[in-house]
């Protein structure tokens, strides 16, 4: 069955870091919630090749608080073999698809493709008419999101859909960095700053 799990928010033990648009006024269906490991597997990763798209996807839960707020987890970033790739695009094969798959069933049961992520070697974040395609095609479910990250200047933005279905292929948005690491960061993108969230009953 296709639904989210129901369990708190974990804010308590994550830090915020917004991004430029996040006061907008915009309602994005879901928040993310990223683990170190992810973060720190996603940026080596992206610093691979600074001159072609790499790219990979994302593993975890899509969840719900008691609130009915929308949330994903993003575990694991697993980087996708036997892609297509050039400096300005990047494809998932068939077989990309079928390994991303095999990986999962072997090492990650029960956890969901909560979206993907790939690089934008110095053109900055945003989601192209292709990107936004394969959006749609290969991760419709509304609570998928895309992450771009740009390597040459260490920017990064996910691109989530708006809570009536829209996705704005130029806003992008922070997300919550899930500290593994006794409160040291690791987060280096340099278009995101932390927040401190004000104290409130958000754990709910």
């Amino acid at each position: 069955m296709n639904q989210p799990i129901a369990i708190p928010l974990p804010t308590k033990t994550a830090s915020r870091w917004n991004s430029p648009y996040d006061e907008a006024g915009l309602s994005p269906l879901v928040s993310v919630f990223m683990t170190q490991p992810a973060y720190s597997r996603i940026c080596v990763h992206s610093v691979s090749d600074m001159k072609n798209e790499v790219g990979g996807i994302l593993v975890g839960q899509w969840c719900m608080n008691g609130n009915g707020e929308q949330f994903v987890v993003v575990e694991h970033a697993l980087p996708a073999r036997y892609t297509r790739q050039g400096s300005v695009y990047l494809t998932f094969t068939q077989e990309s698809l079928v390994d991303i798959h095999d990986q999962i069933d072997a090492n990650y049961k029960g956890q969901k493709i909560v979206g993907w992520y790939h690089t934008h070697p110095s053109m900055g974040v945003f989601l192209s008419h292709y990107d936004t395609w394969l959006h749609n095609n290969f991760f419709p479910e509304p609570w998928q999101v895309a992450l771009v990250v740009e390597p040459v200047s260490a920017t990064g933005g996910f691109f989530i859909r708006q809570k009536n279905g829209v996705l704005d292929p130029t806003r992008y948005y922070g997300f919550y960095e899930l500290d593994g690491n006794y409160g040291r960061s690791m987060v280096y993108w340099t278009n995101l700053n932390q927040f401190e969230e004000a104290e409130g009953d958000n754990s709910k």
